[in-house]
């Protein structure tokens, strides 16, 4: 069966659709809404960068117009409806999928392979007996090291830092709050009221996890936004895309001007291709879900994000830390907002058009989500 021609436009609905980015308030408000956003999204990307606000907190808002940080913390520390783990980067997780990670930890474990999450296995253990003791610990409660020299900026002087992150990554410890970017370790078993402990998913399970996750957060997919920088499982992926498509689950479509490039959809979610999309606004992250796949941002949307918040200043483009502004199906403009916590306000250090934007057609909606964006930037 020859696949399904949708155009870029159509594509765009699909992926809007499945993002949420189309409704006012789908999820609605309070913890609840940060549970259900994170079990529909899969998962929601932490950064440290903060010259406007972090980007966990920012793609939440983007989602929960009523959103207030207090929310996050009571789903991660209180209903413990998230946690955090390692997707393509460190992010925020739903706990009901918790099964499909376990793999990653036992794996850890056995081979080590995250940056600075390493130690004697001696140490591990008694830095675990300490947390056994004393109950959860960051590392600022930790006081007996001997400092070392920092060997990379992300780095700590205090050799814990590395032991926690290896009980984290081996799946012993979890991060049961979080203040800022100072993060609080305990007992995996203890935070979340184990044994017994969640079956293992097989590898078979993960990556029909992985395909599920993929086509209810972005509506039409391809093998490599499934696997989004997952090496070494792109064969078997579209194999069992492919699988799917033979039992009638899925659709094969090409994206017009790309038809080389096969992706696929479930038949229901066709409907929304060519379904009104209301002229909402939004300021997005460059971590968002609907940006951090730069390349096929760019083939969906023809827009191409630049971070720049690693370039040299004489070097960038469009600013340090530019937020792509979405207009209904179009990326329009890019802004570089920089907040100043002790002006009350929120600095417009770079305003840029892309595509059709235009000041005529979208400066005013922009502006008016400008100030809702600095209400929730100085808020809460």
């Amino acid at each position: 069966m020859e696949p399904i021609v949708l155009s870029a436009r159509q594509a765009r609905r699909l992926w809007l659709a499945a993002q949420r980015l189309d409704a006012d308030a789908p999820f609605g408000a309070g913890p609840a809404a940060v549970k259900a956003a994170v079990e529909h999204l899969g998962y929601v990307q932490i950064d440290t960068i903060n010259v406007i606000e972090r980007c966990h907190h920012h793609i939440l808002h983007s989602r929960i117009p009523a959103y207030r940080r207090a929310d996050l913390r009571h789903a991660q520390s209180v209903d413990k409806s998230v946690f955090e783990y390692w997707t393509h980067a460190l992010s925020y997780v739903p706990t009901r999928d918790i099964r499909f990670f376990l793999p990653d930890m036992r794996e850890h474990q056995i081979a080590p392979k995250r940056w600075y999450a390493e130690g004697d296995p001696a140490e591990v253990r008694r830095l675990l007996r300490r947390i056994r003791r004393e109950g959860p610990i960051s590392i600022r409660d930790v006081d007996d090291d001997e400092l070392v020299e920092k060997d990379h900026p992300w780095a700590s002087r205090k050799p814990s830092k590395r032991l926690l992150q290896r009980g984290f990554y081996d799946g012993v410890l979890t991060i049961s709050e979080r203040q800022g970017m100072v993060k609080a370790y305990e007992l995996m078993d203890r935070h979340f009221g184990w044994p017994p402990r969640p079956r293992t998913a097989t590898r078979g399970q993960v990556l029909d996890y992985m395909i599920d996750r993929a086509l209810r957060s972005q509506g039409i997919v391809s093998v490599d936004s499934v696997r989004h920088l997952t090496t070494n499982i792109g064969p078997q992926i579209r194999a069992l895309l492919e699988k799917r498509a033979r039992a009638k689950k899925l659709v094969q479509v090409v994206i017009e001007g790309a038809e080389k490039l096969p992706n696929w959809v479930e038949p229901a979610a066709l409907e929304a291709a060519d379904a009104p999309l209301p002229e909402m606004v939004h300021i997005l992250s460059p971590f968002d879900p609907l940006i951090i796949q730069r390349k096929r941002t760019k083939l969906i949307f023809g827009y191409e994000h630049l971070f720049e918040a690693y370039v040299t200043p004489a070097k960038r483009q469009l600013g340090y830390f530019t937020l792509p502004v979405l207009a209904g199906d179009e990326i329009v403009a890019g802004l570089d907002l920089k907040t100043d916590r002790a002006a009350g306000k929120v600095l417009i250090q770079g305003w840029h058009w892309f595509g059709n934007g235009s000041a005529r057609r979208h400066k005013k909606q922009i502006e008016e989500a400008l100030h809702r964006f600095e209400k929730f930037q100085l808020g809460d």
